[in-house]
Parts: C-alpha cells; structure tokens; sequence
C-alpha cells in the first residue's frame, strides 16, 4: 500500500488547486457509461481479421485465398499485391500496411478480411493457405551492424520520411542514431586516475495496458475517411494516413473516444491503414478490435538493449569522465517511434556535474517485434546501466554509495549532458532525504541491504490550442482535440481555467471534438499535457478577460495557445527523483522481501492532486515490474510468452512499502510552477533494487529482470569462486 507525503501549497499557487479534483471523466467511467473505440459499431459494419506471419523472416511465395473468398459472408480479402507497397509510422513510414513479398517478424499482418461477423471473419483468415521460403533470421542487433551486412530493407528508398530528408547514420541497417558529446571526453578518460567499464542488458516489455487496440473507419460519398481508434494523438495520425491514402488532410477525420491506458505505447497504431483498403473495397464501415495476444504479439514493445557505460574519476570518487553506447534492438520497423532522431527517446539527463562526456545512442533493424515509445523511453535501460556503475565505482573505490552521489550531484550553476544550466537542481537535498528517511548506515543483519539510485527526466515541449467560449448562461465550454488515456488530462484544462478566472471548476466543461472541428493538438506525451495544456488555459483565461471587457452580446470564443520550446543554453527544467530501497535476500533461494522503498519526488505545483498520486504511485509500480518481473522472451524470432499468466504484470498484491516525500514547490515552467510527473520516477526502480540486492547479498545482477533464479545462480557462482 502507498502512502504518500505531500507538501503545502506555496503562497503564490491558487487555494483551488489544493483541493482534491473531480475527474471531468469520471462518473462516466465508474458508471460504464463511458465509450470507448471498441464500443462504437455503424449500420452495415464489417468486422475485420488478420492472417499473420508464422516466421521471423520468409519470402511469401504463394497465398491462396480461394476458400476464404468462397465463404459466406466474406466480403473483401486483400493481400500485399492487392494493396501494393504500402508504408506507415510514425515518422519513418517503413511498416508495410500488408506484407509485400517478404515478411520481416512474426506476427507481421499479410492478409486482411472483412466480413459480416467478427467469427466468420477469423474463420476465413484460418482457412488462407500460405507458403513461405524460410530465410535466415537477423536476431543479433550489433551482428546486423557488421562492415559487410546485407541491408536488412533493400528498398529502404521507397520509405518516406516526415521532416524532408532523413538524417544520415553510420550504417545503412540502423534506424536511428544519435552522438552527444560534451568537453574532451578522451582526454579527460587519459587523464582520469581510475576508470570503469560495464556492459548491462535490458529485455523488451510490454506497455501493459488494459484496453487492447481497436479501431472503426469508414468512408464518405465524398471521399472522406472517417476513424474510431485508440490512438493517443488524433491530429498525428490525420497526418499519417492522408500521407499513406494520398488523401487531403481534410479529407481525414479522426473522432474523439476515450483510451483506456497506452503507457507511451500507442502514438502508433496499426489497423486503420489495411481497414482503409477494406472499407474502400466493400463501402462499407470495418471494425476491428484486437485480443490481448495479438496486441502483444502484432504492435511494438520496450526496446531490448545493450548499454556499455565507461567512468573516469579521480582519486576522490569526483566524476572526470562518462561514455555511454547504447544498442537498441528496433525489431523490424522504425515506425513506432515517433521523434524525428529515430530513437527510443532522446539522450538521458543525469543528476550529475560532468564536464567530459560522451553518449552514442543506435537502433538496429533486426527480424523481432518492432520497437516503440513505452513510458520513459530509453531512460529506463540507460539509468539502469549508469546508476548500477556508480554503486560499483563506489564499491570499487571504496566510497559510500550516497556519498559518491552526493559528491558528484549536480548544483546551481552546473550544466547537462547537452550544455544547458541546470533549472534549481536539488539532488542533494533529496539523497539527504532518502539518507535520513531510511537510516543510511545504521547496522543491518546479514543478507539485508540498503539501494539508493537519482534520476532527473526531461519535459518534451510543443505547442497546443483549443477553443474557450463564454456562454450567456455563465458556463464555460472547452472544445480541444487533445487526448484523454486516463491522467486527468481534460481535468487538467478545467482546473487551470477555473484557477484563472476565479470560477467554481463545476462551471465549466471540457469536451473532445474530431479533428475537423477543433484545433491542432500534439498529442500525449512526453510528459508535456499539463505544461502545455495548461499554458494554453492560462492564455485563453487572459483573451477571454479581455474579450468579455469589450461591448458583446451572445457567447464569446477564444483560442488558448500553450507553448513550450526549450532554446539550447536556456536553464532546462528537469523532475528530479530520488529513490531508496531497503531489502533482503534469502541466500537459500534468492528470493526478495522488500521491507520500505522511499522516493522523494521534486515537481513543482501539483494541478490535480488524486491524478498526481496516480501517476506517482503508477510510475513506480511500472517501474517495479521492468525491475522484477516483465520480460518478453524471444525464441527464434518468436515471443514465447505473450499471455498474462506468463507475462507478469505487477498488480496491487505486488505492491512493497512504498513512501513518497514531495519536494516544496520551487517553480517551473507549467502553470504556477507545474513541471510533470508522468515518467520521471519509472527508471530509478530497478537501479536502486538490483544496489540493494548487491549491498545485501554482494552480488551484481546486470540484467534485467532481477528475478530469484538469477539471485540464486549468481550467489552459486559466487560461492563456486570462493571454494
């Protein structure tokens, strides 16, 4: 069970936003009455199924359709010839909307169906014969680097791109690549007195959601095409299939419903592109909703990775030196991610002065499930990677692990990764904290150790609007095309208005509208809904003042517009996280009792106070089954363990002694001083674990999950060394 601590108010910050929130979405969904994408049907609707590759990477050589066509009630049966090569993502369209010739990983879609049942459909994707030619399978995302790998997509030409041209890298078989450097990170690795190198690995995972993904298109006489789905960004996706259609923008409307949780996995979804063809194929409506198996094996997962962390200190423990490579396993396709680099995320923030650094960040293309954005892409694989090197310099040196912390935590005046100031760093302030709270260096009995790991997460910027009117009646409505996957995300515009204006937040309401009817919205993301939201309610509050001072009759419109663009060298606004862990090991078995997990959080102004702590609270135990339990295993090519009862979500019986401190606001750039808290307390979990699994049993896990068989080998081959 979580308890959680949280600070006043500041002086500066409106009493209403004090108070705990009432959800503007609800009642509707503990009523049932809310509607979500696989609730809608239309008159005449076709359910659609899907005939998906068996291999990991096969030339197609003949599809029979003949008994699926045959069957009653089938309507429409499309293959890859039929669709031609069709591309899709989110950036890189690189995804074939059906598999054209070859298929790259298993799982792949290669024949749609639309038929008058969901059962008649599936019966007739079961009866589609297939022969494939087995090809060799690339499953190794640094052999797929080699000098003289073949190119992994030979007509990688014909995928477009949608910033104009696509930034180069260093071999043809990567996705994305990125190089930061910061100072001379060779010399300063020369001159450095000790140094330190480590590789750690990371498995894929699932965003682990609860409402699989489902989708509703349908086309107009006009030509319009029309879209029930769950994706989190209704704008993005206009974008992405009036360029895949060929269709005008406004010839594609995308319409509002309600998701039910996506965790970063669903800025990219996959049906409405084959359901297009379908629907243009038969004019009528096509629905189609997935199981949980196929959401987990046919969609895009955690990247698996590789991360090779070197650190150079001085005698004192003093950091002189840092270099980060990083490997990510992309899987078949980069079209889940949807940043323009191409990479799961964005370079990591550390916590920590360093003067010399470099990061060199990949992602191969290997024959596996696609790699996409899952909450705190890339953070969670590469905090692992340094924060357990900082508890082995540590051991290594012979330093307190706080103190090395300590020692090397950013303070005013420092700089990031990137050469940006740090915005009021108070890292060491919240080890102190952790330090006192779990009674750092108190005596411990035997097999019971204490773990602390830091992290400092960015906030993605962007730009919002939506509309505000005035009514005569003294309410006040929101219209936006914004997204709502279950935060508080439309509760966050109510509130922030309500504050503005001095209303009763009861007077006013939030309503989604298709992207035809309402402004341009980014999306969720990147932990920006309530920074950029909130500016835009802030703006709109100050026209809708001015606007209401003039003479007027009838209702009054205006457009808020929310705005954040971080400028290179600006102080950068980070949530900092602080976690620490107080465990045991049972040396028989390996097995963990947590005892107390302590996280002191610092995110300025809290908008909606019950959403925060789920977000804090949900963060966490998101970050407790990266840690322990999640691990998609991959046996040539094949997920292996894609159902529930061997996939293990944590759950609420799960959850260890979980306390959290809130930090006093100190400012930020949201509204009053908001910053976020969507991800930046997820990556920090399993660090600070697998310090106090070492400090308790001194063995070092790099790998992720850190589960009791992998305690018990290591504690055996410990004690094999020994004898």
């Amino acid at each position: 069970m979580a308890t959680t601590t949280t600070t006043a108010p500041t002086s500066t910050t409106p009493a209403s936003l004090g108070i705990d929130e009432a959800r503007i979405d609800g009642r509707g969904k503990v009523s049932g009455k809310t509607m979500y994408t696989a609730d809608f049907a239309r008159e005449g609707m076709l359910w659609a199924a899907f005939v998906a590759s068996t291999y990991a990477h096969a030339k197609i050589v003949r599809i029979d359709t003949s008994a699926a066509t045959a069957m009653p009630g089938v309507r429409a049966v499309l293959t890859g010839a039929d669709v031609g090569e069709r591309f899709f993502g989110c950036v890189l369209k690189d995804w074939p909307v059906l598999a054209y010739e070859r298929v790259k990983f298993v799982g792949e879609y290669v024949v749609a169906i639309a038929a008058d049942t969901r059962e008649i459909a599936e019966a007739a994707a079961a009866a589609v014969d297939i022969e494939y030619e087995e090809l060799p399978a690339v499953l190794d995302p640094e052999a797929v680097l080699a000098a003289d790998a073949p190119a992994f997509h030979p007509n990688d030409e014909l995928f477009k791109y949608a910033f104009g041209e696509r930034p180069p890298r260093p071999h043809r078989n990567m996705q994305g690549y990125d190089i930061l450097r910061k100072g001379d990170p060779e010399k300063a690795f020369a001159d450095a007195k000790h140094v330190f190198e480590h590789t750690f690995t990371t498995p894929r995972t699932h965003a682990g959601y609860i409402e699989p993904r489902a989708t509703l298109v349908w086309l107009e006489d006009g030509g319009t095409l029309h879209v029930l789905s769950t994706n989190k960004s209704p704008f993005a996706l206009r974008d992405q299939l009036a360029l895949m259609t060929e269709l005008p923008k406004d010839k594609v409307v995308i319409h509002p419903s309600f998701v039910g949780g996506e965790f970063g996995g669903k800025a990219l979804t996959i049906e409405e592109f084959p359901l297009y063809f379908l629907a243009k194929a038969t004019n009528r409506a096509v629905k189609h909703v997935r199981s949980h198996a196929d959401d987990v094996r046919s969609t895009h997962v955690r990247h698996a990775a590789k991360i090779r962390v070197r650190i150079g200190t001085n005698g004192d423990g003093l950091l002189e030196a840092l270099d980060i490579r990083a490997v990510f396993d992309g899987g078949a396709y980069a079209a889940g991610k949807p940043v323009p680099w191409l990479m799961p995320g964005r370079a990591p923030k550390l916590p920590y002065k360093l003067e010399h650094a470099q990061v060199e960040r990949m992602t191969s293309y290997t024959n596996t499930i696609p790699g996409g954005f899952v909450r705190a892409p890339g953070d969670i694989q590469t905090i692992f990677a340094v924060e357990s090197l900082m508890d082995m310099v540590a051991a290594e040196l012979h330093i307190d692990p706080m103190e090395l912390r300590m020692r090397n935590a950013a303070v005013e005046g420092d700089t990031d990764l990137e050469g940006n100031p740090f915005a009021k760093p108070r890292a060491r302030a919240m080890l102190d904290t952790v330090r006192k709270e779990l009674g750092w260096g108190k005596p411990l009995p035997a097999g019971r150790g204490l773990g602390v790991a830091i992290t400092a997460r960015h906030i993605a910027g962007g730009k919002t609007s939506f509309i505000v009117t005035a009514r005569e009646d003294g309410s006040i409505a929101v219209d936006t095309g914004v997204a709502e996957p279950g935060v508080g995300t439309l509760t966050v515009i109510q509130r922030v208005l309500a504050a503005e204006l001095g209303v009763d937040a009861k007077r006013i309401t939030v309503e989604r509208g298709a992207t035809s009817d309402v402004p341009w919205d980014p999306g969720i993301g990147g932990s920006k809904g309530t920074l950029l939201l909130g500016r835009a309610a802030l703006d709109a509050a100050r026209k809708l003042r001015a606007a209401l001072a003039l003479p007027h009759s009838g209702p009054v419109s205006v457009t808020g517009e929310g705005e954040y663009v971080h400028q290179h060298g600006d102080p950068i606004w980070l949530n900092f996280g602080a976690y620490g862990v107080d465990l045991s090991v049972d040396p028989d078995t390996g097995a963990l009792t947590i005892h107390d997990i302590v996280f002191v959080a610092d995110v300025g102004t809290i908008i909606n106070p019950i959403a925060h702590r789920g977000q804090i609270d949900g963060g966490f135990v998101m970050g407790l089954g990266s840690a322990l339990t999640e691990e998609l295993q991959i046996e040539d090519g094949r997920l292996v363990n894609i159902a529930l009862s061997d996939y293990k979500l944590p759950c609420q019986r799960d959850m260890p002694p979980f306390r959290v401190i809130m930090m006093e606001p100190d400012d930020g750039p949201g509204p009053y001083g908001a910053r976020a808290a969507g991800e930046f307390n997820t990556s920090g979990v399993a660090p600070a674990i697998s310090n106090a699994i070492a400090a308790a049993c001194g063995v070092r896990l790099d790998r992720l999950g850190l589960t009791a068989e992998r305690i018990f080998d290591a504690l055996q081959e410990k004690a094999a060394s020994a004898a």
